[in-house]
């Protein structure tokens, strides 16, 4: 029984484990940029964008991602008016940190500039709550949060076996059934996370205009134009120089590869 209760635990906790080293990474990551960021917040807030741009993309290839740099690299993009590279920042920094409303109110407000104008598809309503929630939190944070109940749970459930006092241990009981659900979630919720960073097949249209086509060829047949700003998902990569990608509302054509840019 006593195994069984070890091998129960160790499977809880390995996948918030895993992503808490990926997570780690990028904390890290965000920790060594160096002090010549200040560099690029000075540049910006002189007006000069071209040069904080250039400070602050120096400062994600040399350094690492940070929700941080993207987002003042997308504030840069606006106001040097290239919407779409401003789009793409925010994107990725609101990848990094899907609970900062600053990231999204600005990304919205780029979203505003651009030529297409998307209606949100409808999901149903748990779908969307359990998203929100989701969202809410980075993965590093959603880590923690389960890390933390997890070892709550633990110390409830000793105190539960070896607790004297029946009220005790009644109240020992269900507060651990309450850390058990959110340490779950914490688990489904950084996993989610962390797939959704991995993958990034979501992507945005660079060029002013792009027209999808049929096949990946430019013979292929004009199915639908798309414009800059534009959110798209990545649904094949096979073919070199090509890219299918799918809209919203399930259109789908290919594109040629250097007229989009992967989030």
């Amino acid at each position: 029984m006593m195994k069984k209760i070890i091998y129960f635990i160790v499977l809880l906790a390995f996948p918030l484990m895993l992503v808490a080293q990926n997570s780690d990474n990028v904390s890290e990551n965000m920790n060594n940029i160096p002090i010549c960021k200040a560099m690029g917040d000075s540049a910006y807030a002189k007006g000069n964008y071209a040069e904080a741009i250039t400070v602050y993309e120096n400062l994600l290839a040399n350094v690492g991602e940070s929700a941080e740099v993207h987002y003042n690299l997308g504030n840069a993009y606006y106001k040097a008016e290239n919407i779409a590279k401003a789009i793409l920042a925010y994107e990725r920094a609101l990848l990094l940190n899907p609970g900062d409303e600053d990231i999204a109110f600005n990304l919205e407000l780029a979203r505003s500039k651009t030529v297409d104008k998307v209606t949100p598809t409808y999901k149903i309503f748990f779908i969307s709550w359990i998203e929100s929630i989701v969202n809410m939190a980075s993965m590093q944070a959603w880590c923690i949060a389960g890390i933390i109940f997890f070892l709550m749970l633990l110390i409830l459930a000793l105190a539960f076996l070896f607790g004297k006092s029946l009220i005790i241990r009644k109240i020992c009981f269900f507060s651990a059934l309450i850390c058990l659900f959110v340490t779950l979630f914490a688990n489904f919720a950084a996993l989610h996370l962390y797939h959704y960073l991995s993958e990034r097949s979501d992507a945005i249209v660079m060029q002013p205009s792009v027209t999808a086509k049929s096949t990946p060829s430019s013979s292929g047949t004009d199915l639908f134009v798309i414009h800059e700003g534009r959110k798209v998902k990545i649904s094949d990569d096979s073919m070199q120089g090509w890219k299918e990608i799918e809209l919203e509302d399930g259109n789908i054509g290919w594109v040629p590869a250097e007229s989009i840019e992967r989030i």
